[in-house]
């Protein structure tokens, strides 16, 4: 019987293409580990988040690339994950022990922006990742009721002086939320929010995370240019609902990430129909289609639809997140596709150095 050898093995395996960075998985370091003993391969696979949907594409890849070869009797192969930080152009400005740093921004309010950036920040901690959520809205900080954070606490504080978020719903969270009092107006200025943001970015003991998520208030203004002024962000996630009057805003917050040399992850569509619990017919209260459109005529990725669910609205309001309060419903099954999809997007913006629109 002939012998097998790891460089024949690890050959093969070079036919296995990963299908959104378009380059075989040994170029890309994602084959860990390849043992033969008497015609029987263990291989381990390290993907790039644990939020791959194409992680059982790739291990039936795998398997059948390598049974092809003479002397094979069996094959099995082991799948874990690890994200990776981006190149030296997401590394010139980085907060130490974060990964990547996703700012989730819409054109205007009334979206469902906090929403959808809670939802997905809890999915991808579900999956395994380490996540972290800032929340940039100073002036409307809603975040702490989303998560179920009680009024009156406070992050506590490192021996450097630096704030420890909050752990919530599997998340770490800093919000101006949590260390004011909920009813007082932060009447501030351009200079001051520059400030906060800063402190928020620079003064907090993140730790290790994979992701960290940055709610943006809605527009254009002085909070999302201080975001990029300050750090590297990886890309961002533009949120908006289908009718024509969002979409316009849609167009400026695309281009203004654009001018900045900020990646666009994607647009994801929020709101996009209401289906009847009783009869399952799709009525498109506020139209339908209008994100992908807008993110295939600017060419950037689309995400994916969130429809309406009254029970979004209500984890929000009672600090559940839909997507760990329902999770057997279509609604948060569709939330766990986008943040997959998502979590792609930044695999490929920190593998690549661009993004690909995914079809």
């Amino acid at each position: 019987m002939k012998t097998l050898t790891k460089e024949e093995i690890l050959d093969s395996l070079k036919a296995v293409k990963d299908p959104d960075l378009h380059r075989d998985i040994v170029s890309l370091g994602m084959v860990k580990a390849v043992e033969v003993t008497n015609g029987r391969v263990s291989i381990h696979v390290e993907l790039t988040t644990p939020a791959c949907p194409l992680k059982e594409q790739i291990k039936a890849d795998v398997r059948k690339a390598v049974s092809s070869l003479a002397g094979v009797q069996d094959v099995s192969v082991e799948m874990s994950s690890q994200v990776r930080q981006g190149g030296p152009a997401l590394q010139q400005k980085t907060i130490p022990g974060v990964k990547n740093i996703i700012a989730v921004a819409s054109g205007k309010g009334g979206v469902g922006k906090s929403t959808v950036c809670v939802n997905l920040a809890v999915a991808l901690a579900t999956m395994g990742a380490k996540v972290g959520l800032l929340d940039a809205d100073i002036y409307g900080p809603n975040i702490p009721l989303m998560l179920g954070i009680p009024v009156g606490r406070r992050p506590g504080v490192t021996e450097d002086e630096k704030l420890i978020p909050i752990e919530a719903c599997g998340l770490r969270v800093i919000s101006m939320g949590v260390l004011v009092p909920p009813d007082s107006p932060m009447v501030w200025r351009g200079p001051m929010l520059h400030s906060a943001v800063t402190q928020f970015l620079q003064k907090v003991a993140w730790g290790e995370l994979d992701y960290l998520f940055v709610d943006l208030p809605p527009g254009t203004g002085d909070v999302q240019l201080s975001l990029v002024q300050t750090v590297s962000v990886t890309g961002a996630v533009i949120v908006t609902t289908p009718q024509e009057v969002a979409l316009m805003d849609v167009r400026k917050g695309i281009a203004m990430f654009q001018k900045t040399n900020v990646a666009i992850l994607g647009v994801v569509e929020n709101m996009s129909a209401f289906v009847c619990s009783h009869c399952g017919e799709e009525t498109p209260i506020f139209s339908r289609g209008g994100g992908r459109t807008v993110a295939e005529k600017s060419g950037v990725p689309f995400l994916g639809e969130i429809p309406i669910d009254p029970r979004i609205r209500e984890g929000g309001d009672t600090g559940r997140p839909f997507v760990t309060a329902s999770p057997d419903s279509p609604a948060a099954k569709q939330f766990l596709a986008v943040a997959g999809v998502l979590a792609q997007q930044v695999s490929i913006v920190d593998i690549l150095g661009s993004k690909a629109e995914v079809k």
